[in-house]
């Protein structure tokens, strides 16, 4: 069973940047497609950006595209969220999540596997 361990929220000031980061408690993400989602309380889920772990193919959600970079490391149990001239907008909970088979990776019920959220708070 995969256990996903979400760190890195914090408050900051606009224009800075965040690092989430995503660690596999039990074994790898290494047959995994890794997300991030973003939630505001009251709101559905946002897809914020996904990976495919064996070729890091990554994708973004329109609304964070140049601003946010996914990646993970070499030893397959970490994915992280780059996020860079943070904005007002972006205040929110940073959720990782992870399944074997998804077949829409914007769609947060494609995923089994999800780590607590991280709250990202930014002010101007």
């Amino acid at each position: 069973q995969v256990m996903l361990i979400v760190s890195g929220g914090r408050s900051v000031k606009a224009g800075e940047s965040l690092r989430l980061s995503c660690a596999v408690s039990k074994g790898t993400f290494s047959t995994y497609m890794a997300a991030w989602f973003r939630q505001i309380p009251g709101r559905a889920k946002e897809f914020v950006s996904a990976i495919t772990w064996k070729s890091a193919t990554t994708y973004y959600g329109d609304s964070v595209k140049g601003r946010f970079t996914i990646s993970r490391n070499s030893a397959g149990n970490t994915v992280y969220l780059q996020i860079n001239n943070l904005k007002s907008e972006d205040t929110a909970i940073y959720y990782c999540a992870a399944d074997q088979i998804v077949n829409n990776m914007a769609v947060p019920s494609e995923y089994g596997y999800w780590g607590q959220g991280t709250q990202v708070t930014v002010s101007s």
